[in-house]
């Protein structure tokens, strides 16, 4: 089976869902490009847990988790589905996966597809993120659903690169603040050079500038999954680069052969 596409996403504000920019633009267009998967893990900076869970629900249910937006985001509707198949193999696997026949799609998930799928008509399996592990061991579990994209599964990765809320600057509707634009640039180069050392690094080897742009690690996890599946002879073609209110990196990719 050809080997299936693998996307990180820098989903930014909830709000882009309902927007007609030139993010969303890129995404749609991305979505008529790729071929559709039998199936999508996706891995969202927003489920957090203690183990690693995914969504195990025949339709999960689509989570609203966000306050203080206009009421067209309360009323978008993404009801994929989940591939029971795909729910059985990741449990077979044997690697600490849970099953959560509770979970459902949060915002990380369903902001992104509405736009790359937008008939909801692939099916979906959400995976959380283990808060116990450093980043060597998100690069670690990862690597070990590699061999899922040989199977038809497209593996995404929804996060930020740059994502520091506490520094918005709601004046900076799409543009980035220039100690953000530094770092996006930076991991930009990071990425193109696959350096997982430096992708790894402990907090305490960041520069003041990183702790900026990453002040908490949960938009930052997702990067490790896209980059631990990656295979040495793909493509990495941006899907997208920019940037909102300052303070929050757009930057999405694509790799494939």
């Amino acid at each position: 089976m050809t080997l299936s596409p693998a996307l990180f996403l820098g989903h930014g504000s909830p709000e882009n869902v309902v927007l007609d920019n030139r993010f969303t633009q890129h995404l749609k267009h991305c979505g008529q490009q790729l071929a559709k998967p039998r199936a999508i893990l996706m891995i969202s900076a927003h489920w957090l847990t203690q183990d690693v869970r995914i969504t195990s629900a025949i339709q999960p249910k689509q989570i609203f988790d966000f306050y203080g937006f206009p009421p067209a985001l309360y009323e978008v509707q993404y009801p994929a589905k989940t591939d029971q198949n795909l729910v059985q193999q990741l449990l077979a696997m044997n690697i600490g996966i849970v099953a959560d026949p509770q979970a459902g799609f949060d915002h990380g998930t369903w902001t992104v597809l509405k736009h790359l799928f937008p008939q909801a008509d692939v099916p979906v399996v959400q995976m959380s993120l283990n808060t116990q592990f450093t980043r060597q061991q998100h690069l670690e579990f990862a690597k070990k659903l590699q061999d899922l994209r040989h199977q038809g599964v497209m593996i995404m990765g929804s996060g930020n690169v740059v994502h520091n809320l506490g520094l918005l600057d709601w004046q900076q509707r799409e543009q980035g603040a220039d100690w953000a634009i530094s770092f996006d640039m930076q991991i930009k180069a990071v990425i193109e050079q696959h350096d997982l050392s430096f992708l790894t690094q402990t907090r305490q080897q960041m520069s003041q500038i990183a702790r900026l742009a990453i002040p908490s690690e949960d938009h930052y996890w997702p990067l490790l999954y896209i980059e631990a599946v990656r295979l040495a002879d793909e493509r990495l073609e941006w899907l997208y680069e920019g940037y909102e209110y300052g303070s929050i990196s757009l930057r999405s990719y694509v790799l494939m052969t």
